[in-house]
C-alpha cells in the first residue's frame, strides 16, 4: 500500500455513489475505539477493533452546510499504516494549519442538523455497567456535540437565536442518564430473540427500542454499515451478584423504552393511529451463574410489558387540579388503533397476550372507571374475529380496592396472578457453549424450532405451580424436588440441556403505568426468578417466599426500575406505598414521601414537561426544524409527529400555530463553554509527530460545542405557585410536627 497516494486520494475523494458496496466489517464484528482529527476542510475519525489489528478511517466534509458528506475510506489498515497516513495528511495540509486532534471518543451517536449546520454527536466517556455472557455494557459519562462547518463557514450563519436553542433543546435529552449500550451484545433485543434470531447490520437500528435510529440514519443509509456508531437503548439497566442457599448468581434487570409515540405523561397519553402507545417499556430479567473457562453457562430470561390503556384518551395539563379529568375519545367506533397494538404484541412476543389491567372500578366521580368499561368493550370486540388460542386473555383487578383493605396482602394475590401468567407463557432457558461467552462473538445459535417453539416451558411452569398457585399454606416441595438436570443432551465433555421458551407476554397497565404496575411487574418477577433459579439448578424449589431476603433484594431491583421509569414518564420518582410498608418503615414518614412525590410530580407536569417534549421530538426526529417554518417550541405539544422537512405544518401564513397552549413555554437557559477535553487520548492510537503541535486544536472546535451532559434547564415559574407550594409545604410539616409532639407525650 502507498501512503502518499492513498493520502491524496483521502483528500480529492469523489462524492461516495447512491447504492455504496457493502463493506465487511472487523474481524470480531466491532470497533470500540476511535480518534477524531480536523483539517480545515474535513474531519478523519480514525477507528480500531479491540485486538488492534484492524484501523478504518472515516472522512467527513467540513465546507457544505446543507449536506452530509460521508465517506469510509476501503482500504485496511495496520497501526503503522494508519500513523503514517495521518502524518502525510497533515504535511499536505500544513498551509491551512494542519492536521489536529480534536477528540478520543468511543463511538458515534449521530448526526443533526437545525436551521445551519450538521452536528456530530460523540461518547467521548463511557464506563461499564454490567456484561451477558460475556459482552460487556456500557453507560455513557460524557458526551459531546461538534458542529462540522469549519469557523469560516459558520461565521456567515444567521439566526444564531433560534439555532442555539434548538442545541439547547437537544442537551435537555441526557445521554448520561438512563441510555446505554453494547458493541457486541444487541440490548435492544431480548436474550431470547438473540439466541434465535441472528439478525445484524442496520435492522436492528431499526427496532422500536433504538432511540438515536434518527440520528444515524444518514451515516448507514451512505454506508451500509454500523461499524461506526452505537446503538442507544433508553430505560434502566442494573446488574448484580445474589446469592440464595450458598449459591452465587448473577441477575440484570433491563428497561427498554420504545421510541415511538414516547413523550412526557400528559402530553402522549393511549394511543396513536398507527396502534403505537404512549409509555411502552418491555422488562427483561435475566439469570445466570458465572462457570469456569470451558464449561456451558445456564441462562434464563423472562420478558413482560407495560404500556399506556390502548385508547384515544388523554388529560389536560392543568395548573389548578392536581387530577385532571380523563377525556376519552370516540372517535374509533370498531376500536382499529387497538386491534394493531395487540397484532403488534403478538409478532413480537406471540400468544396468549395476557393484559393485567390495575384500574379503578368504582368511583365516586367517574375517571378511571370510564376507560374500564371501554377497554373492556375492545376486548371483547377484539376477541369475537379472533380464534379461541389466539384470544386476549382479559384480567382485571382493581389494585386500589385491595390496597385499602387491611385484610388484603396486595404481593400475595398479585402473586397468584402472576404464576397463573407463567404457566400460560413459560420463561426463556438456554445453555451456552464456551465459543459464545466471549465479547468477540458475535455467532448466536439458532435454534430451529423457534418460529413454533414447543410447551416445554409451559409445561415446566405448570408442573412448578399446580400445587401452589391457589393454596400458598400448601407444601410444594414434593413436586419441586426434582430439578432440571433431566433430559439432557451429551455433547462432548458436557451435557446440553434442551432449551425451554417463552410464548407470550404479560402486558401490565394502571393508568400511568407507573406506580401500580410496578408493583405488579416486581410480583411477576419474583414468581418468575423461582422459576429460573430451579431450572438453573440453584434451588430445588420453583417458589421464593415472601420474607425472603431474596425477596427484598429483588424488590430493590423493581423499586429502583420503577423510579427510574416514573422520572422518565411522569417527571418523579414512583409512589411506592407497598415496598416502603413492607420495609416496614414509619407510616407518617411513607405519607410525607408520596405527598412531596405528588407535588414533585405536578410541578413537572405542569410547568416542564412542554419543553421536556420538544427535545424528546427533536431528538428523535420527529420534528425536523425548517428555515421560514414555524419552530417546535411554536406548535402544539400533538403536532410534531407531523412535521418534518418535507412535511406541512398546521400553522398560518406567518409560521404561527392555530393552536394556543395553557401554559408557559418557559425560558431555555442553557450556556457550556467547557472545552473537550485532550487528557489521556493518546493512549492505545498511532501517534505521529503533529500531535503534540496541535493542541490548540480542540479548544478553537469546541468553543460552540457545548456538552450533551452538562445542559441544565432552567424554566420559569409563576410567583402564584411558589407561594402555594411554600403554603402545602408549611402546613403539611405543621401537621407532622404535631403527630411527633402527640407520639411524644404518648411515650
Amino acid at each position: 500500500m502507498n501512503p502518499t497516494t492513498m493520502a491524496d486520494a483521502l483528500e480529492n475523494v469523489q462524492p461516495p455513489p447512491l447504492s455504496p458496496p457493502p463493506i465487511s466489517p472487523p474481524p470480531d464484528g466491532f470497533m470500540q475505539k476511535f480518534r477524531l482529527y480536523a483539517t480545515q476542510s474535513k474531519f478523519y475519525m480514525v477507528g480500531r477493533d479491540k485486538s488492534r489489528t484492524y484501523w478504518k478511517v472515516l472522512k467527513i466534509d467540513r465546507t457544505e452546510p446543507a449536506e452530509l458528506n460521508i465517506r469510509e475510506d476501503p482500504a485496511t489498515y495496520t497501526e503503522r499504516e494508519c500513523s503514517d497516513l495521518l502524518r502525510r495528511i497533515h504535511e499536505g495540509n500544513r498551509v491551512t494549519g494542519g492536521l489536529k486532534f480534536v477528540t478520543s471518543c468511543y463511538g458515534i451517536v449521530g448526526f443533526i442538523k437545525f436551521l445551519g449546520p450538521y452536528y456530530m454527536l460523540l461518547i467521548t466517556k463511557r464506563r461499564q455497567i454490567g456484561s451477558i455472557c460475556g459482552h460487556n455494557v456500557y453507560a455513557i459519562s460524557k458526551s459531546e456535540i461538534i458542529p462540522l462547518l469549519n469557523s469560516v463557514v459558520t461565521s456567515s450563519m444567521v439566526n444564531y437565536k433560534n439555532e442555539n436553542r434548538y442545541k439547547k433543546l437537544l442537551c435537555m435529552v441526557d445521554l448520561t442518564k438512563d441510555f446505554y449500550f453494547s458493541y457486541s451484545y444487541h440490548v435492544m433485543r431480548s436474550l431470547q430473540k438473540n439466541m434465535c434470531d441472528n439478525e445484524t447490520g442496520q435492522v436492528l437500528y431499526e427496532t422500536m427500542f433504538v432511540w438515536n435510529e434518527f440520528l444515524t440514519r444518514g451515516i448507514h443509509n451512505t454506508l451500509q454499515n454500523t461499524v461506526w456508531t452505537v446503538a442507544l437503548v433508553y430505560g434502566f439497566f442494573k446488574q448484580a451478584t445474589l446469592s440464595i442457599s450458598g449459591h452465587d448468581f448473577k441477575l440484570t434487570l433491563i428497561a427498554r423504552r420504545s421510541r415511538h409515540y414516547a413523550g412526557t405523561r400528559y402530553l402522549k397519553r393511549g394511543i396513536n393511529e398507527k396502534g403505537r402507545v404512549a409509555n411502552d417499556v418491555e422488562t427483561e430479567q435475566i439469570v445466570f451463574k458465572d462457570v469456569p473457562v470451558g464449561f456451558p453457562m445456564q441462562i434464563s430470561s423472562v420478558v413482560q410489558n407495560r404500556g399506556s390503556i390502548p385508547l384515544f384518551w388523554s388529560q389536560e395539563t392543568s395548573r389548578l387540579n392536581l387530577k385532571p379529568d380523563i377525556i376519552l375519545s370516540k372517535r374509533d367506533h370498531n376500536y382499529e388503533a387497538t386491534r394493531l397494538h395487540f397484532k403488534n404484541l403478538a409478532k413480537r412476543y406471540g400468544n396468549p397476550i395476557i393484559i393485567l389491567n390495575l384500574i379503578k372500578t368504582n368511583e365516586k366521580k367517574p375517571r378511571e372507571s370510564i376507560l374500564r368499561t371501554e377497554f373492556a368493550n375492545a376486548i371483547e370486540a377484539i376477541n369475537k374475529d379472533l380464534s379461541e388460542e389466539n384470544r386476549l386473555k382479559f384480567l382485571h383487578w382493581d389494585f386500589h380496592k385491595h390496597s385499602r383493605s387491611k385484610a388484603t396482602n396486595v404481593l400475595l394475590l398479585l402473586g397468584k396472578v402472576a404464576a397463573y401468567a407463567l404457566t400460560l407463557t413459560g420463561f426463556f432457558y438456554s445453555q451456552l457453549t464456551p465459543a459464545l461467552q466471549s465479547e468477540g462473538c458475535l455467532g448466536w445459535p439458532s435454534f430451529d424450532n423457534v418460529a413454533t417453539p414447543d410447551k416445554s416451558a409451559t409445561r415446566y411452569c405448570n408442573s412448578k405451580c399446580k400445587n401452589h398457585l391457589y393454596d400458598e399454606n400448601e407444601d410444594s416441595d414434593k413436586t419441586d424436588r426434582q430439578t432440571s438436570e433431566g433430559n439432557t443432551v451429551s455433547n462432548g465433555n458436557f451435557s446440553v440441556k434442551p432449551p425451554l421458551f417463552q410464548k407470550g407476554v404479560l402486558r401490565t397497565n394502571c393508568i400511568d403505568c407507573l406506580d401500580r404496575t410496578n408493583v405488579a411487574q416486581y410480583a411477576y418477577g419474583l414468581a418468575a426468578l423461582g422459576y429460573q433459579l430451579h431450572a438453573l439448578g440453584v434451588t430445588t424449589s420453583a417458589k421464593i417466599d415472601l420474607d425472603d431476603p431474596l425477596a427484598d433484594e429483588l424488590m430493590a431491583f423493581y423499586e429502583k426500575m420503577g423510579d427510574t421509569l416514573a422520572h422518565q414518564y411522569g417527571g418523579s420518582a414512583a409512589h411506592n406505598k407497598i415496598f416502603s410498608a413492607r420495609r416496614g418503615q414509619w407510616r407518617a414518614a411513607i405519607q410525607s414521601q408520596e405527598f412531596f412525590r405528588t407535588l414533585q410530580r405536578y410541578y413537572s407536569n405542569a410547568y416542564m414537561d412542554v419543553e421536556k417534549q420538544n427535545a424528546i421530538n427533536v431528538f428523535l426526529g420527529h420534528f425536523q426544524p425548517q428555515p421560514g417554518k414555524a419552530d417546535v417550541w411554536e406548535l402544539d405539544s400533538d403536532q410534531h409527529s407531523n412535521v418534518g422537512r418535507n412535511g406541512q405544518s398546521k400553522s398560518d401564513e406567518n409560521g404561527r400555530s392555530l393552536f394556543k397552549r395553557s401554559w408557559s413555554d418557559g425560558n431555555i437557559l442553557c450556556e457550556s463553554d467547557s472545552p473537550m477535553s485532550t487528557s489521556n487520548v493518546n493512549k492505545d492510537f498511532p501517534s505521529s509527530d503533529f500531535s503534540s503541535k496541535s493542541k490548540g486544536g480542540s479548544k478553537m472546535l469546541s468553543e460552540s460545542s457545548p456538552e450533551i451532559s452538562t445542559c441544565e434547564s432552567d424554566l420559569t415559574y409563576s410567583r402564584c405557585f411558589t407561594f402555594q407550594l411554600l403554603y402545602i409545604q408549611f402546613y403539611f410539616f405543621t401537621r407532622l410536627n404535631c403527630s411527633f409532639i402527640l407520639l411524644n407525650v404518648m411515650h
